[in-house]
């Protein structure tokens, strides 16, 4: 039998995250991962001196940026240039970037290009919390008029949130995320591994108990109260705090009657957003000019993400593509469109081609707001006392990263603040205060 005080389930970004937070509050704290590595869809996989993330990742000017300087994390890397380019009609155009761009893309009609650049201009100071009651389509339609300027937007905004149907996502928080893409955007130096290693590494320097390769397998929490975390392999360990950061199919299987408590909820309410991601790197870039487009009439994104950051031993350019998956996938369908982005972006690439990864289908995120969510989840599991949930899917309004992140913080706030309560209750119970 073992004892701690805190139990985190799973080892990604938003486990290692409120490991760490707690860890900082004093709390002898114990991460169980059921992988035999850390990291979740943070990590990164190495392929003939190429780094590949799962899928196309840039830490954004957000929480998690602000999250990860605060815990001393170097995040090495740099900003990438904004250059761009809009597929449209199987054609690539100039998109609008920055002043010459906006005059010269032949995209937009002049009044276009004066809609576009005021509308960019209002997002940058817009207090996005006013829209997160109507959709993405609502916002877009009720506040520009240009057909290609919506065009235009509803590209951005897909790639903000990775979620291909604009009826769904609450528009507040994928307008934030747009605001916080417009501050700057990171590429990291050998992906995303390397922002998982600096976070055990301080998990570990702060005395967390990092355990890989072991599957909980179930929390006992009789009485509505948590008492065990019990493991596959026989494994007790009594604490008085589980945070499940896992999915919320998952932390349901987890829960005894589950169906009983908020849990419940979540997983019926939640939709998973998934993506077909196909990365290469080349030996060089047939034309370098061209290193980074949003699909307009088409649900895709490429992005070279070598021209910011060091994601190659020999030198080799790293290309990222993503395909936004909606409910119907066609894996070899969704493959050859990737491939066709890469054909019209750097044609010849073949001749270049030093070693691929194609994911067909990878979950981006479990839930995210959208606008059939009944409510947001955690930090707490109010049926059952010392039962916390975090991930991207435990959003209050931030997207992707930035949601594991914010939820992990805001489950050790929400411990910490109700311990004071319980402590300041038991002292005036005695007329100390």
């Amino acid at each position: 039998m073992q004892k701690v005080d805190v139990v985190v389930v799973g080892g990604g970004v938003a486990g290692l995250t409120a490991a760490i937070y707690a860890a900082k509050a004093g709390k002898q704290t114990m991460l169980i991962e059921k992988q035999d590595r850390l990291g979740g869809r943070a990590i990164s996989n190495k392929k003939k001196g190429a780094y590949f993330n799962l899928g196309a990742h840039a830490l954004y000017t957000g929480d998690a940026y602000a999250t990860f300087r605060e815990l001393g994390l170097t995040l090495q890397g740099k900003q990438p240039t904004n250059d761009a380019y809009g597929i449209w009609k199987g054609k690539l155009n100039t998109l609008p970037s920055d002043m010459k761009s906006l005059f010269t893309t032949p995209l937009l009609s002049w009044k276009g290009k004066m809609e576009f650049a005021s509308c960019l201009t209002k997002l940058i100071k817009m207090d996005t919390r006013r829209f997160d009651q109507i959709s993405v389509r609502e916002w877009v339609e009720g506040n520009l008029r240009d057909p290609m300027v919506r065009n235009v937007f509803y590209s951005l905004l897909r790639a903000a949130s990775y979620v291909v149907g604009p009826d769904l996502p609450a528009a507040g928080p994928v307008l934030k995320q747009l605001q916080n893409a417009l501050k700057g955007v990171l590429y990291l130096d050998r992906g995303w591994g390397e922002l998982i290693e600096e976070l055990r590494k301080k998990a570990s320097d702060l005395g967390v108990r990092l355990v890989t390769n072991t599957k909980v397998s179930s929390i006992d929490t009789r009485g509505g109260i948590v008492r065990q975390v019990i493991c596959e392999d026989g494994t007790k360990i009594d604490t008085q705090h589980v945070v499940l950061a896992t999915s919320p199919l998952i932390a349901n299987q987890l829960v005894p009657f589950a169906e009983e408590t908020s849990l419940h909820t979540w997983k019926e309410q939640a939709i998973e957003i998934t993506a077909a991601c196909l990365d290469v790197a080349l030996k060089r870039l047939p034309n370098p000019k061209q290193q980074f487009a949003y699909g307009i009439d088409q649900t895709v994104l490429l992005t070279n993400q070598s021209r910011a950051a060091y994601l190659s031993d020999d030198g080799a350019q790293v290309i990222s593509l993503i395909k936004y998956q909606g409910k119907e996938t066609d894996s070899d369908k969704d493959l050859h469109e990737l491939e066709g982005v890469l054909d019209l972006m750097q044609p010849g690439w073949r001749e270049e081609l030093i070693v691929k990864q194609y994911l067909p289908k990878i979950t981006v995120c479990h839930d995210f707001m959208h606008m059939k969510r009944l409510e947001n989840p955690g930090p707490a599991v109010p049926e059952i006392q010392g039962l916390y949930v975090a991930g991207e899917w435990a959003s209050h309004g931030e997207v992707l990263v930035d949601a594991a992140t914010a939820s992990a913080k805001r489950v050790i706030q929400h411990m910490l603040a109700l311990e004071g309560k319980e402590w300041n209750a038991f002292n005036e119970h005695r007329g100390i205060i």
